[in-house]
């Protein structure tokens, strides 16, 4: 293999990329082009800007509609969504948590929110996601399955649930995931966060999990300035998840009566009222984000040391965050292409470190993380906005 030439790489981002604005391209940023302004005014006027509001039901019943579940429950962040989720799943205090250690800190957050003790596995290259074959060989040495579900022999905890993440909105390898949590008993909790727009095997993602979670940050395929949601087929965890999120208030004329320790995790109305608009343009969206990568992979096929990921057979992926794999005899490469591309105004990022590195989580178990180890030296992120489409 041939070491990567920066000034290729360059030219072969600025070949792909067609920007409005003068200044540095960014990563990911929203595109508000519709009803943003109107809906939001809307709210304004009617006072209903809290919890409560038109635009709140109707932003759940779009996500719903979309993605193909019973029920969506709008809530404050995808962290806040996911630690119901966990809970509503039944992880108490001490319980582990299978979490990819190649993610983003908020799937480790909010299992360490619930008093549960993250537990790290490693990822394949074919997804970025969680490998599910080396998962469940390595269940094979650590786990004892008994009454209580599943144990951790080293650790004596149980080992409640699992977390794959859809890396970069690629769909991790759900169907192995899924019968590894039916055999040893745990609960699979979809981390779904970067993946609106992604399908596995052609239904959406966020359909295999007990509950599964979105997330709405100005960085995510659509915004609502902040914001996340739960999402699930089971009717009952649903109206939970809704009553636990609105401070586990019983519904009365003036009495303040509450009858779970709750939380104010709701969705405000002024913020569904920008989703609202902004759901309305998904499909336009991704048919942006789908040519954008099509581009990409054209750019980058002649371009040494580094190719350009494209989704998993099994996957139709939003290419959210769009991502260079350098070679693995180039990784060391990397800093040098960041530091080049970033002074010629081209934002681009390195994966996150992995969470096992993280101060915080230093001693949680973990299993052989060789791939995400491997993985996380050579990824670099690349502009991957809608707007970047050459018309």
């Amino acid at each position: 293999m041939s070491t990567p030439d920066i000034d290729n790489i360059i030219a072969a981002i600025r070949s792909v990329i067609h920007q409005k604005k003068e200044g540095p391209v960014s990563l990911h940023e929203p595109c508000f082009e519709g009803n943003e302004r109107a809906y939001v005014k809307d709210c304004i006027d009617s006072t209903w800007v809290s919890y409560v509001g038109k635009y709140v039901d109707r932003f759940e019943d779009m996500l719903a509609g979309f993605t193909g579940v019973k029920k969506a429950v709008a809530v404050v962040n995808g962290t806040a969504a996911l630690q119901i989720a966990l809970q509503l799943a039944g992880v108490k205090a001490n319980d582990e948590v299978l979490v990819p250690a190649l993610t983003f800190v908020a799937t480790a957050n909010a299992t360490a929110h619930c008093g549960a003790v993250p537990h790290f596995v490693d990822s394949e290259e074919k997804t970025l996601g969680m490998d599910p074959d080396k998962l469940k060989n390595y269940l094979k040495e650590i786990a004892n399955l008994n009454d209580n579900g599943c144990t951790n022999k080293k650790t004596g905890r149980r080992i409640k649930a699992v977390i794959p993440m859809h890396t970069f909105g690629h769909p991790a390898d759900l169907d192995p995931l899924t019968e590894v949590c039916r055999e040893y008993k745990m609960e699979m909790i979809e981390d779904a966060a970067e993946s609106l727009g992604s399908f596995y095997k052609g239904k959406h993602t966020g359909n295999w999990g007990k509950l599964s979670i979105l997330s709405f940050n100005g960085n995510k395929t659509i915004t609502t300035g902040g914001g996340g949601a739960i999402i699930t087929n089971d009717e009952a965890l649903a109206k939970l998840a809704k009553h636990l999120t609105s401070t586990a208030k019983i519904p009365h004329r003036w009495e303040y009566r509450h009858d779970y320790i709750g939380y104010n995790y709701r969705m405000p109305n002024i913020n569904a009222a920008l989703g609202c608009a902004q759901m309305e343009q998904l499909t336009g969206f991704l048919n942006k984000k789908r040519n954008l990568a099509e581009r990409y992979s054209r750019a980058f096929r002649n371009v040494d040391g580094v190719k350009f990921f494209t989704e998993p057979p099994h996957a139709k992926s939003n290419y959210w965050l769009n991502c260079l794999l350098l070679d693995k005899a180039d990784a060391e490469q990397r800093n040098k292409i960041l530091e080049k591309t970033n002074d010629a105004g081209i934002m681009t990022r390195p994966v996150w470190t992995l969470l096992n590195k993280l101060n915080m989580f230093r001693d949680c178990p973990r299993m052989d993380l060789s791939c995400a180890e491997d993985l996380e030296v050579r990824i670099i992120n690349i502009p991957s906005s809608a707007s970047l489409t050459k018309s």
